[in-house]
């Protein structure tokens, strides 16, 4: 798994690093599948009087891209929430992929009930 974790108008210290990858632990621990992940942390000036913190996450598994984007005024409040998005989507991927292989399973004819029928 790929991560790159990269900063727009904004120093990377190790501390946020370390935060940010602690966090997507969450993310490893439903789904180890992950082939890359980017994230990208932006801190937006505006003319008023309080700055905007973003957090965005673009995460590659196999078959889909997953993205999740979050605005706060604390950075950290803007990861939390940022990873609580990606880890529904995460959840919902990982149910979608698990209860498709099963309904092709439970839809086959059983060959033994037809010839039980038939006599």
């Amino acid at each position: 798994m790929n991560l790159t974790i990269s900063g727009h108008h904004l120093e990377l210290t190790p501390a946020i690093r370390e935060y940010v990858q602690g966090k997507l632990e969450r993310i490893k621990r439903h789904f180890d599948q992950v082939i890359d992940i980017a994230v990208i942390l932006t801190v937006d000036h505006l003319p008023e009087k309080e700055k905007r913190q973003r957090a965005e996450i673009n995460l590659r598994v196999r078959g889909k891209d997953l993205h999740a984007e979050s605005i706060a005024t604390n950075l950290y409040a803007a990861i939390d929430a940022l990873i609580d998005k990606l880890d529904r989507q995460v959840i919902k991927y990982k149910t979608k992929l698990q209860d498709h292989s099963k309904a092709a399973i439970k839809r086959m004819p059983d060959p033994n009930s037809d010839a039980i029928e038939t006599a």
